[in-house]
């Protein structure tokens, strides 16, 4: 899953952006919000962290141009105000979640999951195919109860499979899933993390990793 973090503070961009990496999220960093907007409406993202206060553009305007153009991207705001009125105005123009400075990353995370729980993006935490079960709270891949190790790359092409099973996924789909936007387009680096996950998984679900040729991938 690929997530925007629009924060001013190069010190909190960067521990926010390092901590949900370690978790297997792909991240995009802004720290403006003009340049978060833009990125937010040019770019395809499964969550979007936004903090309030922002020099250029604040979180509160960015979120709300966001939802006037038709942008539906839950989105988790940062504030370090604590105040009703504050969380009921955020909430009003659009947000989905509000959370107040200082805050932990497990908190974060939670809330994250939790957003990403609602029905537009997936159904549950464990994802499921025929014995095979990731679970996205602990980052474990097992079949028949037998821990599968992945690397960050594979498991986060696992989930997005899984997530879209029976849907022909283009690389470019994986590519902007998974990965952050300083990749190479022109690489094979898809291909390559999809060869060596059907390498670690079971010949009976390798298989269901379907090629379609001229378009991408596909799970069955």
């Amino acid at each position: 899953m690929k997530i925007l973090v629009v924060e001013d503070e190069p010190k909190l961009n960067k521990g926010l952006t390092e901590s949900l990496h370690t978790r297997g999220y792909a991240v995009d960093q802004a720290f403006d919000g003009v340049e978060g907007e833009r990125m937010a409406l040019l770019g395809t993202y499964d969550l979007i962290v936004l903090d309030i206060m922002m020099p250029k553009r604040d979180g509160l305007e960015v979120c709300k141009n966001l939802r006037a153009s038709g942008n539906t991207t839950p989105i988790l705001m940062l504030t370090a105000k604590d105040t009703v009125r504050d969380k009921i105005t955020g909430l009003d123009i659009g947000a989905d979640d509000y959370l107040v400075k200082p805050f932990s990353i497990d908190e974060l995370t939670a809330r994250i999951r939790t957003l990403l729980r609602r029905p537009l993006i997936i159904a549950n935490d464990v994802l499921t195919l025929n014995g095979l079960t990731l679970d996205t709270r602990s980052q474990t891949v097992s079949i028949d109860k037998k821990v599968i190790d992945l690397t960050l790359r594979e498991y986060g092409l696992l989930e997005y499979l899984l997530r879209n099973k029976d849907s022909v996924l283009t690389r470019d789909d994986l590519l902007e899933h998974v990965w952050d936007r300083n990749f190479d387009s022109f690489s094979n680096v898809v291909d390559v993390h999809l060869k060596n996950l059907r390498k670690k998984l079971p010949p009976l679900y390798a298989k269901r990793i379907k090629t379609v040729w001229g378009k991408g991938y596909r799970l069955v």
